[in-house]
């Protein structure tokens, strides 16, 4: 029976985004090679509301940082120049489309006024 190997926490950075953080992980093969492991965790409760864990992994090797690094650049590169930095969401856009129906509704309570009749009545 192979003996369960102990995994060294070589080095380690986290990034928390809300209700997720990302894990990024430095390990060793049975070489002693270094490779990466990028951990999605986010929290979600079961339906008596425990609270539990999703994870997903992503290992990811030397020999395939360069061409990940070049394709995860360019991705993010083309959300920034199609969408922008700033973050679109319903509850964003649902505040705009509240913002616009206030807008046209406060603009048809207006009364019309003609000033020429105005100028009329203020001669007599």
């Amino acid at each position: 029976m192979a003996e369960k190997r102990e995994i060294e926490e070589i080095f380690s950075k986290s990034l928390r985004a809300g209700r997720r953080t990302y894990f990024f992980d430095v390990r060793s093969t049975r070489a002693g090679d270094y490779y990466l492991t990028i951990t999605e965790s986010k929290r979600d409760f079961n339906e008596d509301g425990t609270p539990f864990y999703k994870k997903h992994k992503i290992y990811l090797y030397k020999e395939d940082f360069k061409d990940f690094k070049s394709n995860l650049n360019e991705v993010t590169d083309f959300i920034f120049n199609e969408k922008g930095e700033d973050i679109i969401s319903n509850e964003t856009k649902s505040q705009s489309n509240d913002t616009a129906s206030t807008d046209e509704q406060s603009s048809n309570d207006f009364t019309e006024v003609n000033l020429e009749e105005i100028d009329d009545s203020s001669k007599s």
